[in-house]
């Protein structure tokens, strides 16, 4: 995945900030190859260069990446995932180049090619990514590691098996049966909302009550439903997040039902013929290790605004992430959908039924918020592993 970001002519950009490479002397043109596009229809185009890179005080000489001088998101994306998925491998089929991780990696700068990724809360302005190293106050419990599954015969997306989901409410615990699990899911910080099997998101639908609205391609809740004890508990052959309810509905203002109950954005839409995504809906409840040289994520239950922190440093070689422990005889080769969504909002081809929108009082046009598809508060660039 590439980094990239909006030139400074971008006029939708100037609150996360732009680049002006004729402001820089360090800059080096590479060429005009650079063209992504996601599944939500958002794309980018422009150039590949070189030019000095500065995050969190480490400072990253002849760094490669991309301007998008076409494009409509006033957004960049950090693009810190595998270097196969880069655009000029996929795209152009040429070598792939060292994109953040990796190129802090060759400086020296971590160790390892893995970060941690702690997003808080739905209210918090900001998270943290920790490139190198994990914070043990950002979770409870310990880290449990599962492995990553191959794409078409090679590691490219962050994709795990999801094994278990199930739904507490004051009336017990339903653990769902549905046929689409165990599945592959892949976790993403570029989306804001979470992509499901839509047979599951029936039947999580069916049991909440949220009215599906086909155009738009998203649920709605009234918003009262914040304050309710539900609990959506998602496992990974063995370790599990549960997630609550309050972390998954989402005040956009101005939404009603004809009742006149005010109407939220509940944060499960149905993946349609596409690959199911846990985006930021389910991954502010999770403490997520990314491990590329091992090819394994670990995760642990967040510990919302915790405001400590004990940093431990990422090593070499196997279990090299602290305090981490492997889960045994996991789920290595759960069925995979087709693309994955990406950057935020909504996508089609679901077949998803029932859940009538005739209590609604919303557009048939709803779009997503643009606010809605900022991946990490407070970085101005979407995670896009």
């Amino acid at each position: 995945m590439s980094l990239w970001v909006p030139p400074s002519r971008n006029e939708n950009a100037c609150e996360s900030g732009t680049y002006d490479s004729s402001s820089s002397s360090s800059y080096s043109f590479v060429s005009s190859d650079f063209n992504i596009s996601y599944a939500d229809g958002s794309a980018a185009a422009g150039d590949y260069v070189t030019d000095t890179l500065t995050i969190g005080g480490t400072t990253i000489k002849d760094f490669q990446f991309g301007i998008g001088l076409s494009s409509g998101s006033p957004e960049g994306v950090l693009g810190i995932g595998y270097t196969a998925n880069e655009v000029q491998v996929g795209r152009n089929g040429e070598s792939p180049y060292a994109n953040l991780p990796k190129a802090m990696v060759n400086k020296g700068v971590i160790q390892s090619n893995a970060y941690s990724l702690w997003l808080n809360d739905l209210d918090a302005n900001t998270g943290s990514i920790l490139f190198g190293g994990v914070n043990t106050k950002k979770y409870h419990g310990s880290l449990q590691t599962v492995p990553i599954q191959k794409v078409g015969g090679q590691y490219s997306e962050f994709i795990i098996a999801l094994t278990k989901v199930s739904l507490t409410t004051s009336s017990g615990e339903n653990t769902y049966s549905s046929s689409s699990i165990p599945a592959g899911v892949l976790l993403d910080s570029g989306s804001s909302l979470t992509y499901l099997p839509d047979a599951l998101v029936q039947e999580i639908y069916d049991d909440l009550g949220v009215s599906y609205e086909s155009d738009s391609g998203i649920g709605y809740v009234e918003c009262s439903m914040a304050e309710q004890s539900i609990t959506l508990s998602f496992t990974f052959s063995s370790p599990t997040i549960n997630v609550g309810i309050d972390e998954m509905i989402i005040d956009v203002g101005g939404l009603y039902f004809r009742n006149g109950k005010r109407a939220c954005i509940f944060g499960i839409v149905p993946a349609g013929t596409s690959t199911a995504v846990l985006g930021d809906t389910f991954l502010r409840s999770a403490y997520v290790v990314y491990d590329l040289e091992n090819n394994e994520i670990s995760l642990a239950s967040t510990n919302f605004n915790s405001t400590e922190n004990d940093i431990l440093e990422i090593g070499t070689g196997t279990d090299s992430v602290p305090g981490a422990t492997a889960v045994s005889n996991p789920v290595t080769n759960a069925p995979v959908g087709g693309t994955a969504a990406r950057i935020g909002g909504p996508h089609g081809g679901s077949d998803l039924s029932g859940s009538a929108t005739v209590n609604m009082a919303i557009p048939k046009a709803t779009a997503m918020p643009k606010h809605m598809a900022v991946g990490l508060a407070g970085v101005g660039a979407l995670l896009a592993l």
